[in-house]
């Protein structure tokens, strides 16, 4: 077969149209954004003024122009933990181990990346979280912060880190305090005195129910007593020997033999002698 015979005769103007196809393969990649389960999306307009503010793109298939950038952050609840040294209401520092749950404002995205940017947890959350724990934790003793108030410092801290992010389009759903480490010493003397406090009750509780066992019992036997004497200022020598006169009676039907002495009781009551 000739050189000839093998020469392949390009097109004219294809190489120029399989260039033209590669550029709308690439911008049409560039121009398709995927927006995953959970995240929320905002535009930045390269060759505008930057982040669109007006609209929020949700979960599905989107197409921006190629100059443009999507921008993809997760909208549903999230969560954060942290350690803090803080002082307590009498100057001790104290370690506070907390988790903080929150969610950006999915119609005001745009506006929370463009005022603080897409780093926001880091600009917003933790100056918020750090000065309300400082604030919350030093109202309260070394000994409230380990035991009672838990669940008071909670709320109050969310509280505080509510007041302190309102209007910057971030919403702080709950806030847990998972542990507070003190010194050992003084852990060791506030858990020495919780289980002082404990046995004190205990020996409380056991005074309270022996008296109680104690007043049963005293009622019991006045009830008895009063029982008795009613009974016996009841029991007149006149009752005595008409209930006396029915039993002998009844027993002197029964088949059994036996002797009755009528009247020579000392009360005139029969006496009866045994079987004969």
């Amino acid at each position: 077969m000739s050189n000839k015979q093998m020469e392949f005769n390009f097109p004219k103007g294809g190489f120029f149209f399989i260039f033209l196809i590669v550029i709308v393969i690439i911008l049409f990649s560039k121009s398709t954004v995927t927006i995953g389960p959970g995240e929320g999306g905002v535009i930045f307009e390269t060759l505008g003024d930057g982040i669109n503010t007006s609209k929020t793109y949700g979960e599905g298939f989107h197409i921006v122009a190629p100059w443009n950038k999507m921008i993809v952050r997760k909208v549903r609840q999230q969560s954060i933990s942290d350690e803090m040294n803080v002082l307590s209401v009498n100057g001790l520092e104290v370690k506070v181990n907390g988790t903080i749950w929150y969610e950006p404002e999915l119609e005001n995205l745009g506006s929370l990346i463009k005022t603080k940017g897409e780093d926001y947890e880091r600009e917003l959350l933790d100056p918020a979280i750090n000065a309300a724990a400082r604030s919350v934790v030093g109202r309260y003793t070394p000994e409230q912060l380990y035991s009672s108030k838990r669940d008071v410092i909670e709320q109050e801290i969310l509280d505080e880190v509510t007041k302190l992010l309102a209007g910057q389009f971030l919403i702080v759903k709950r806030v847990l305090v998972e542990d507070v480490k003190l010194p050992a010493t003084i852990k060791g003397a506030i858990e020495r005195k919780l289980k002082q406090e404990q046995e004190s009750l205990e020996y409380e509780f056991r005074l309270v129910t022996a008296d109680k066992e104690a007043q049963k019992v005293r009622i019991e036997a006045q009830g008895k007593a009063d029982a008795n004497r009613i009974l016996s200022a009841s029991l007149t020598d006149k009752i005595l020997q008409d209930k006396g006169i029915e039993a002998t009676i009844e027993l002197s039907k029964s088949s059994n033999s036996k002797v009755i002495v009528i009247g020579s009781g000392d009360s005139g009551m029969p006496i009866i002698l045994g079987n004969q």
